[in-house]
């Protein structure tokens, strides 16, 4: 496919104080929704920048339709060349202050980017500015809540343990520090948001809000889900490569997203739904801890109270 910008901010316009960054492949099924929380900000001088990166489905058509209707889009449409090259082609285009990171299957809040503005405003020293995110379904469904650690300290040394608490789709970047680290590494695949989250940390502070400002979908076609390995890897990489820079010598302390993992996972969100009365929650939760535990007598207890229990009242 020829690569051609559909409908954009002009040259001698005033650039908007943000850039969004979207790059897409295969998404059509949560596109919508993802662009629409973004055009429905209450915060709204911002260009949004999309790529639609060699999708086989429906996305560039959907990417079209809202480009006619909206002139804050500037979407290009092109072949496959893989999310680290299509971020830093988003970020070769990119003019304002800042950077607001958008995966194409997620939610933003309305208030992320006010929030993450008023914050970075009052805050020079940091460079980079996340937030805590509610984990949904496919369907939408909320999953739970996930709190994130705040101060740059707390994440400086997860990161260099190789846990990256700074969400990807959550974050909102100074731009000139992204092109003072040189933008994304293209060859960490699967960890390229930790590779420059420790870059970036090299020349200022990172900082979580306490605000929830982005509801995650976990779904069986996302990079969480398909890539675990490979992200570990990379991780690994990314992590001996900041010691190096900075002289230390580090512990790697992630632990593999591996079967016990994710099993864990879904039993604590499915008793915490079920306990809140969401009783279709609770149930596709138990269905998706004995999809990873079979043999697990907690998943079969979880989904049959799920089924047939009378929901706890609460005081």
């Amino acid at each position: 496919m020829s690569e051609a910008i559909e409908r954009g901010f002009q040259d001698n316009q005033t650039p908007a104080t943000i850039s969004v960054l979207m790059s897409v492949y295969n998404s059509e099924r949560y596109l919508a929704q993802a662009i629409d929380s973004i055009l429905t900000q209450t915060f709204s001088d911002f260009e949004f920048l999309i790529i639609d990166d060699g999708s086989s489905d429906c996305s560039a058509e959907i990417l079209q339709t809202y480009a006619t209707q909206d002139a804050r889009i500037c979407f290009t449409s092109r072949e496959n060349r893989g999310i680290p090259r299509t971020r830093n082609q988003l970020l070769t285009q990119a003019r304002g202050e800042l950077v607001a990171i958008m995966d194409a299957d997620d939610i933003a809040l309305p208030d992320r980017f006010r929030l993450q503005v008023e914050f970075l405003r009052q805050h020079p020293e940091v460079v980079c500015v996340g937030g805590a995110l509610d984990w949904i379904d496919e369907k939408g469904r909320l999953l739970g809540h996930c709190p994130m650690p705040q101060t740059d300290e707390e994440l400086q040394t997860l990161m260099l343990g190789g846990i990256s608490l700074l969400h990807h789709p959550t974050a909102m970047v100074r731009r000139s520090a992204l092109l003072q680290v040189g933008g994304y590494d293209e060859t960490m695949i699967a960890s390229s948001d930790l590779d420059l989250w420790l870059r970036l940390g090299e020349i200022g502070k990172l900082a979580n809000l306490p605000d929830t400002v982005l509801r995650y979908r976990l779904h069986p076609h996302s990079i969480t889900h398909a890539k675990q390995v490979r992200q570990a890897d990379d991780a690994l990489a990314a992590c001996q490569r900041a010691w190096k820079r900075r002289g230390i010598q580090g512990q790697f302390i992630r632990q593999p997203a591996d079967h016990l993992k994710q099993h864990q996972f879904w039993l604590r969100c499915g008793w915490n739904n079920f306990l809140d009365g969401q009783r279709d929650v609770a149930r596709h939760c138990g269905i998706q801890a004995i999809s990873t535990g079979p043999r697990n007598l907690e998943a079969w207890k979880l989904l049959v109270c799920a089924l047939i229990k009378p929901i706890p009242v609460k005081p």
